[in-house]
């Protein structure tokens, strides 16, 4: 966010009036928007990614009394939040949260159906599913 007392268009990005980030203001082309979201969307992704790391690595912490295990934790959550941080400055945070819990979510029940022999009845296939299309769905609603 432009500091104030600062000439807002002399900074590289900018919020617009609803707290998005815009390139609008600094004469970029549209080409530029659609990279910066492109490459929020994918950091996006990313941060998932690492959540479902660190979510997953929990159990291997057995309480966080093995000390690998919850380093490896703690850096992939830092990692994982850093990472939310950077995208929600392009993508709004409503979405950018669901977004990235759910890939952490979906991500972490299919590790468990497929490495802890957690149960894979229908219903939780059909729920995993929906939510997985609800990602989908937010990805293609968000502005």
């Amino acid at each position: 966010r432009p500091e104030q007392g600062r000439d807002p268009t002399q900074d590289r990005v900018r919020w617009d009036d609803e707290r998005h980030l815009t390139l609008a203001q600094c004469g970029k082309t549209a080409s530029s928007k659609r990279q910066l979201r492109m490459m929020a969307w994918l950091l996006l992704i990313l941060a998932g990614l690492f959540e479902a790391c660190w979510a997953i690595g929990i159990v291997y912490t057995r309480g966080f009394t093995k000390p690998w295990p919850t380093v490896f934790v703690a850096v992939t959550l830092a990692i994982s939040m850093w990472l939310l941080a950077i995208a929600s400055r392009t993508i709004p945070i409503g979405t950018a949260y669901a977004v990235w819990v759910g890939i952490g979510a979906c991500i972490t029940a299919i590790y468990g159906i497929w490495k802890f022999e957690e149960e894979a009845s229908p219903a939780r296939i059909v729920f995993l599913a929906l939510l997985i299309t609800a990602i989908v769905g937010l990805k293609f609603s968000a502005r």
